[in-house]
């Protein structure tokens, strides 16, 4: 009954788009389990990894315990395979019995219970990218109030076995089951990385309507050649993907792969670097178990994650390029910026660099800027305008910067 309601009611919503769940007003943080973990149901001889209730509430627990919660690090996202093969006799998706004994509404109790949020996985299509029930038109207000009974706090809504019209259709539909149902849902789109991620097919306008965050891109893997890739692609792209960026909607580039095993050290902090300065959603995928405490020290440096969470909610955009460097840049609250600069060359020897402040842009405050090196955690200096700050970055690797105006807001050196 109470899902026939809800298919009424989305009849007579019409036009009206907009998710209006209050979320997402810095790029959401957390842990989301497909990049390190993809579709192992072996639970019989790999209990500790596979897809089960039990894999969840251990990273759960991690996050709780070992200072992620506090940084910001508060969903814990369920991916592909965790569901039963079949619907149940009333057609509601179903968790696999024998991996989730417990069901998903046990399960996400126990996530709230550590002060975190639980996110799960479906798929706008006739099935997920694993072979399980997925989304159809005439099921989406039933799925929505499913999670919503559940206790979910996020979905991730992928495009499967689906095709353009279906999709066109069923994710602003869905948008507004998950609006209906009452409770706060964040919204994960996967619409764009469909259909290539760019206009005229991607209409950005529209998915700030409907979706918190969206996937632009393909699936990030656990290599330097993959997260460089979507670097490219996002700063060759960025006059299309930086204005749709904003509170309660953001560009998606995928996982932090951080901790894993296909980044040097020095790529670790590439990723994050270009991810902050991004202003991405901040989804690691690794084992929180086993982490190394160099690995954990870039996830959970303090103030890379004030720099992604500033709530002028300003995504930033590569403003120089050449064949050893390229620069980022993004502006932040109270005249402030966060500059990355990445080794992008094949060279494998440490290069120098000099960056002169109002060759960046940067050029607001005439008395200069105080400059910090965030991942080394000290001081590099003050600089006026037309100083230089001379740097030396590791092959692969990105030196992230912020700075700190001398003026006082109101100050007449201030353009």
């Amino acid at each position: 009954m109470r899902s026939a309601c809800l298919l009424a009611l989305l009849a007579l919503l019409g036009p009206c788009l907009c998710l209006d769940n209050g979320l997402a007003r810095t790029p959401p943080m957390g842990w989301l389990a497909w990049e390190r973990y993809r579709c192992d149901i072996d639970c019989d001889t790999d209990p500790d990894n596979c897809i089960s209730e039990r894999l969840f509430k251990t990273m759960a627990d991690r996050l709780a315990a070992d200072g992620w919660r506090e940084l910001g690090y508060q969903y814990v996202n369920i991916d592909d395979c965790w569901s039963a093969k079949k619907r149940d006799a009333q057609g509601r998706l179903a968790a696999d019995p024998q991996r989730f004994p417990s069901g998903i509404k046990a399960l996400a109790d126990y996530v709230h219970a550590k002060g975190l949020k639980l996110g799960i996985y479906g798929d706008m299509g006739t099935l997920t990218c694993g072979g399980y029930p997925g989304t159809t038109l005439d099921t989406v207000a039933l799925d929505a109030q499913t999670f919503a009974e559940w206790g979910v706090d996020m979905l991730k809504l992928d495009g499967c076995y689906s095709n353009s019209s279906v999709k066109a259709q069923g994710y602003p539909k869905m948008s507004a089951a998950l609006n209906a149902t009452g409770r706060p849902i964040m919204f994960s789109c996967s619409w764009p990385a469909y259909e290539g991620g760019l206009p005229p097919k991607v209409d950005y306008a529209l998915l700030g309507q409907i979706c918190n965050l969206w996937r632009n891109y393909g699936d990030i893997q656990d290599s330097w050649g993959s997260v460089y890739s979507i670097i490219e692609w996002f700063g060759n792209h960025q006059d299309v993907l930086q204005p749709a960026a904003g509170p309660g909607r953001w560009n998606d580039p995928d996982m932090l792969v951080v901790g894993d095993f296909g980044l040097s050290y020095e790529q670790s902090k590439t990723q994050m670097a270009v991810w902050v300065v991004m202003a991405a959603p901040l989804f690691m995928s690794n084992d929180l178990r086993s982490i190394s405490d160099r690995a954990k020290e870039i996830l959970q440096n303090q103030l890379a994650i004030a720099i992604n969470q500033d709530p002028l909610g300003v995504q930033g955009a590569r403003v120089y390029k050449d064949d050893h460097f390229e620069v980022w840049k993004r502006p932040l609250s109270a005249g402030r910026y966060a500059v990355a600069v990445v080794h992008g060359a094949q060279d494998p020897m440490p290069l120098p660099i000099a960056i002169n402040l109002a060759k960046l842009y940067i050029v607001e405050c005439h008395l200069g800027y105080k400059v910090f090196d965030v991942f080394e955690s000290r001081p590099i200096g003050v600089f006026t305008l037309s100083g230089v700050i001379y740097l030396r970055v590791n092959p692969s690797g990105a030196v992230l910067l912020h700075l700190e105006p001398l003026c006082p807001p109101g100050n007449p050196a201030w353009l």
